[in-house]
């Protein structure tokens, strides 16, 4: 029999606020320096100073284990789920061209002096399902393409679909560091979800064309030949696809990019260039673009689901049977498996793939996020042994007396410790675990903006210690110079702007 560890409700130390403040600094201090010198991965680094807080503490042994055991099962249990489920929905949109659909067919209607426009809603709109990371290895593609067509700045196209991904990446769920906040600090995800779209709008455009425009000037970056898009797209139809087909002796069929598309592809992620012939095993499948509106659909559904919910809080009685349906499709985990299986139709077996494919794209979505998993995972028993040491109310207390906002003490502190572990998720953890007793004391509109304002302090300027950082670099061809004048200061304005947002609404709600 297994018996699973619950973390404990009473303190478990006695030791004065004085030792308390030494282990809390102690504990954050070994996770950042073992992560930015050390380089160890972050979910062992966590581990380790989680340890270190508690036996800085004077707690027990088996009480560290206990406390960080429960953090862990209650962050797994209550975000990796949604986490999962939204890596599904995103590898659905990327494997079946939906993401390429979508950006084909909102750039190609805009002229030139709106391309910017368009490449921070584009970007916004894929990045509501996608990691941070797997948005830009699809966008930057199109907009190196976009940018050589058109003749338009590299940077005036290029920063406003990096800040479009980055804001949705830091302030609105699905995305790891949102959840992880709303999860930790008990906030409504649907209120928000809510608020964080308000807030992300105007952050979009003053980072994104406002900054790109003025940023132009100044960082002549040059399109890099070697990324630029190869393949010539061919439509499936008519005399193209009897050569398609012909060529392949009456079995192989082109996909959407002039290529064949086999089930290995899939089945076998990683063994060779997405569309490439695996091998003659006559398992092949013509594949198709995905629909413009069902795949924009599709992305968008969880979150209409989720919003409506929260709308249904507000407006309707809660013995209504139009509320105790919304409360059902829009919880978190309902609207996004909803997401899942729509997803599956409109963008799977839209695209021409067999279920052993659609199965094959949904599995092959996971292993890609598993550290992100354990990062979160870790960072939840972290941030348990955080307050169950007494730290969080130590925190509380001195907030109460220095009269310090809890919004900008918890934006504070995710900037502080994102500058030193170039994390937004270990940011984001640690300061939601240090300000955690001071939501208890905030109406519900408050505890959402306090979630919000940590996701805004975990963007703060992404350096040199930041693999976000490198990646923006390499993928633009920019020097560490013209990447810190673009990237990193488009980082501190999208923290700034957004937090800056979070302060107005608090004065508002």
């Amino acid at each position: 029999m297994v018996t699973l560890l619950a973390a404990p409700a009473e303190p478990l130390t006695d030791a004065g606020d004085a030792q308390l403040i030494v282990a809390a600094v102690l504990g954050i201090a070994a996770v950042v320096v073992l992560i930015a010198w050390g380089k160890v991965h972050p979910f062992l680094a966590l581990i380790l100073g989680a340890g270190v807080l508690g036996v800085a503490a004077g707690v027990g042994p088996e009480a560290i284990v206990t406390s960080f055991s429960g953090g862990v099962g209650s962050t797994v249990g209550g975000v990796g789920l949604l986490i999962a489920l939204g890596a599904m929905i995103g590898g659905l949109l990327a494997e079946s061209g939906g993401a390429d659909g979508i950006v084909t067919r909102i750039v190609d209607r805009v002229s030139g002096r709106g391309l910017p426009w368009a490449m921070a809603g584009v970007a916004a709109l894929i990045g509501l399902p996608l990691f941070f990371e797997v948005g830009v290895v699809l966008l930057v593609p199109i907009v190196l393409l976009v940018a050589k067509r058109t003749g338009v700045s590299l940077m005036k196209v290029g920063i406003p679909a990096l800040a479009g991904l980055s804001v949705l990446h830091g302030l609105v769920p699905p995305h790891p560091g949102p959840l992880v906040a709303i999860s930790s600090l008990n906030a409504d995800l649907g209120l928000t979800l809510g608020l964080g779209l308000l807030i992300a709008v105007p952050t979009v455009i003053v980072a994104g064309p406002v900054f790109g425009n003025m940023i132009s000037r100044y960082v002549p970056a040059t399109i890099p030949e070697a990324l630029l898009p190869t393949r010539t797209p061919a439509a499936i139809g008519g005399a193209e696809r009897g050569a398609a087909e012909r060529g392949a002796a009456g079995r192989r069929q082109a996909d959407v990019d002039g290529e064949l598309l086999t089930e290995d592809d899939l089945v076998n992620p990683g063994t060779g260039r997405p569309g490439a012939p695996v091998d003659d095993s006559g398992t092949e499948t013509a594949r198709r673009a995905p629909k413009f509106w069902p795949a924009v659909i599709t992305v968008l559904l969880p979150v209409v689901l989720m919003l409506l919910r929260a709308i249904g809080e507000l407006t309707l009685a809660e013995d209504t049977a139009g509320r105790r349906v919304l409360d059902i499709v829009g919880t978190p985990i309902v609207a996004l498996l909803a997401g899942v299986i729509v997803a599956m139709f409109t963008l799977g077996f839209q695209a021409g793939f067999s279920r052993k494919q659609v199965s094959a794209v949904l599995g092959g979505s996971l292993p890609p996020i598993a550290g992100i998993l354990l990062i979160v995972a870790a960072g939840g028993g972290f941030k348990q042994v955080l307050v169950d040491a007494g730290v969080g109310n130590l925190v509380a207390d001195a907030a109460k007396d220095a009269s310090l906002s809890p919004l900008l003490l918890g934006w504070l502190v995710a900037v502080g410790i994102r500058v030193a572990t170039g994390s937004a998720t270990v940011a984001t953890i640690t300061a939601a675990g240090i300000v955690a007793p001071l939501a208890t004391t905030m109406d519900r509109p408050g505890v959402a903006l306090l979630a919000l304002a940590i996701g805004c302090g975990s963007l703060f300027f992404s350096h040199v210690n930041d693999a976000g950082f490198w990646l923006v670099k390499e993928y633009f061809g920019l020097t560490v110079g013209q990447t810190i004048k673009s990237w990193s200061v488009l980082e501190t304005i999208i923290s700034v702007v957004g937090f800056a947002g979070v302060l107005l609404l608090d004065l508002l709600l």
